[in-house]
């Protein structure tokens, strides 16, 4: 999931100039920048509405006029980093120095041939993921010869979440990763290119400079990465060892390895990233409690209307979240221009994301909407970004955007981890709240997600770093991400892999391009946020079930670090949202903790040896 604003992370401004004989003051450095946040305004917009046409109509036109908006914005942002050298070293006012480093955070090649070719080489990668299919042996569909059937990523998403045939899921693993293969050369060229903008600008290499945008160096900030993860890290191998049991009793050899890893095509999702999809092959015994079934509620609530009907009905349980906290609904133009669901005449980039196309209040998300316990909490995730968005849209426009990049993926989580069986009932999806014995079979299922999630969420941008600085070769793409998939996350591919594979390709934000780092921070803060929200809504109990809907004082205390964007260092923001200063992983563990002991508990109980043997 993916939030889309064109702001500082791309840009280059021809030439705003200044005498060069007088020495610059402080009203030269606020009149550049004026104008230079005027410019970037602009150019963003454009560069913004052209990628949502690219995106929702590819075409190779399409791809073609978004690079093109692209590549102006980016000229406009090495020029703009450029200028601003001349006011190194002088004492500026607390905001507009702010400023100034933000603009500084952003690094392409100055050569504009160069600029053409990343924008173009951008694009393209893009397109080959949007545009990827697997097809077998099957009745024909569209785009397939006779006896084929061509399926997407959205399709192939519905086929690894509900098969339990080793043998098709292994089939549809090996076939969506044969669409990343024809990327690598150009992924290495956007690798370089990437690179010699990064250093022309000062910084080692990209993930360098990507590591320096969280108001810490980057070496600390890879530092607190590694010190949450060792937090959780123990949570994490008592669920994978549960996790493997079920499996192993489910499938047998099919799921049992010598190693202790576990086989990624049978966890439910194309890139065993959440487990939430296999929750009916490892749920605990039946304790006389019939737990609720959201999607046939959902179902039933919305009834039989037409598909998009269907998706808006679904988007609206999340605008009610945040118009039950005090949020002003979204705007008109939101229900007006969206993409709700994949349209039966094109191809388009279904991976959901929130847009905010004027950096105002032009708010959309691009989304194929199923009607289902997923979709429910991504609708909600997705607005998220655009509640926040709106927020902050009063801030110059470089200080539109979140605290970090943590921050937006947050925010529309805490709110999910808000959907509660008692949010539920209060929706009427539910007839009544489930006992106390419901509490593990429901933290199971939350936790098959969010701390399934977590070393994934740390790998993806620990394969870019290596790959950026040199450490990982192009000729060792392959393996260096299965030797990270195999440390942290523990598993395996279901065949053998070669450096002719690259698997890196088939998960989307690697051919975006799109940092992942945020992910993993925003799978921490959003229990940070959560806790502070239910203290502010006077919850008293079991942080697990508590849901802050409703809430005004939770909604207060939410929109003021909405409001601020990015005006401060995050640990302020954070500070006078949570008391804390730094990410801490203590309001995850206590959410968890009866799914903890209970792990520990049935794994001890099994005899289950926790962890496993990387290579």
């Amino acid at each position: 999931m993916r939030i889309y604003r064109f702001a500082l992370a791309f840009a280059l401004l021809p030439a705003l100039t200044f005498a060069q004989t007088a020495k610059p003051t402080a009203a030269d450095a606020q009149a550049f920048m004026d104008k230079a946040e005027t410019e970037l305004l602009n150019l963003a917009n454009e560069a913004s509405r052209a990628s949502w046409v690219q995106e929702t109509y590819i075409t190779d036109d399409t791809e073609a006029i978004s690079a093109k908006a692209s590549e102006r914005l980016l000229n406009k942002t090495n020029e703009l980093v450029i200028g601003a050298r001349r006011f190194d070293g002088l004492t500026l006012p607390p905001d507009l120095a702010r400023k100034f480093k933000l603009l500084k955070l952003n690094a392409n090649p100055t050569d504009p041939k160069l600029v053409a070719e990343l924008t173009q080489v951008s694009s393209a990668l893009d397109g080959m993921y949007g545009k990827g299919k697997y097809c077998r042996q099957g009745a024909a569909g569209a785009g397939s010869a006779e006896g084929e059937k061509c399926l997407g990523i959205e399709e192939l998403d519905v086929l690894m979440a509900k098969s339990r045939d080793p043998k098709e899921l292994e089939d549809l693993w090996r076939g969506w990763h044969t669409i990343s293969p024809p990327m690598r050369a150009k992924y290495s060229r956007l690798v370089e290119l990437s690179n010699e903008g990064a250093r022309e600008f000062g910084y080692k290499d990209t993930g360098d400079l990507w590591r320096s945008r969280y108001d810490m160096t980057p070496a600390e900030f890879s530092a607190e990465m590694e010190r949450t993860w060792t937090q959780l890290e123990p949570l994490y191998k008592e669920l994978h060892a549960y996790v493997r049991f079920a499996l192993i009793k489910k499938y047998g050899a099919a799921a049992e390895r010598p190693d202790g890893m576990i086989p990624a095509h049978l966890l439910g999702n194309m890139w065993a990233q959440e487990w939430g999809n296999i929750y009916d092959l490892v749920a605990p015994p039946a304790t006389g409690y019939k737990m609720y079934d959201l999607e046939g509620a959902l179902k039933q609530q919305i009834g039989p209307v037409s598909e998009l009907d269907a998706a808006k009905k679904m988007a609206k349980y999340g605008e009610g979240f945040f118009t039950s906290l005090g949020f002003e609904p979204l705007p008109a133009t939101f229900w007006e221009r969206s993409q709700f669901i994949k349209p039966r005449d094109r191809d388009v980039v279904c991976h959901a994301s929130a847009w905010d196309v004027d950096n105002d209040q032009d708010l959309r998300v691009k989304m194929c909407i199923k009607v289902d316990a997923d979709n429910f909490t991504t609708v909600h995730h997705e607005e998220g970004h655009n509640f926040y968005q709106r927020a902050y849209r009063n801030r110059p426009f470089l200080f539109r955007d979140g605290a970090n990049d943590g921050f937006h993926e947050a925010i529309g989580d805490a709110i999910a981890l808000s959907i509660t069986p008692d949010y539920l009932k209060q929706l009427k999806l539910i007839d009544e709240i489930p006992p106390a014995e419901a509490d593990i079979p429901l933290q199971l299922r939350t936790a098959l997600d969010k701390i399934a999630f977590l070393p994934f969420g740390l790998l993806i941008d620990k394969w870019r770093w290596q790959v950026f600085s040199g450490q990982t070769k192009p000729e060792d793409y392959n393996k260096a991400w299965w030797e990270l998939r195999e440390k942290y996350q523990g598993v395996a591919p279901p065949v053998a892999r070669t450096e002719a594979d690259f698997d890196p390709g088939a998960k989307y934000h690697i051919p975006g391009n799109v940092p992942y780092a945020r992910y993993f921070l925003a799978r921490v803060y959003q229990f940070q946020f959560y806790k502070a929200m239910c203290d502010a809504s006077g919850y008293k109990g079991p942080l697990n079930r508590c849901s802050f809907y409703g809430s005004k004082e939770a909604g207060a205390k939410l929109n003021a670090m909405l409001e601020a964007g990015q005006s401060k260092p995050w640990q302020e923001t954070l500070k006078a949202m949570t008391g804390e200063d730094h990410l801490d992983a203590g309001p995850m563990l206590e959410y968890f903790a009866p799914l903890y002991q209970w792990l520990k508990q049935q794994n001890a109980a099994n005899g289950v040896k926790v962890g496993w043997e990387a290579k």
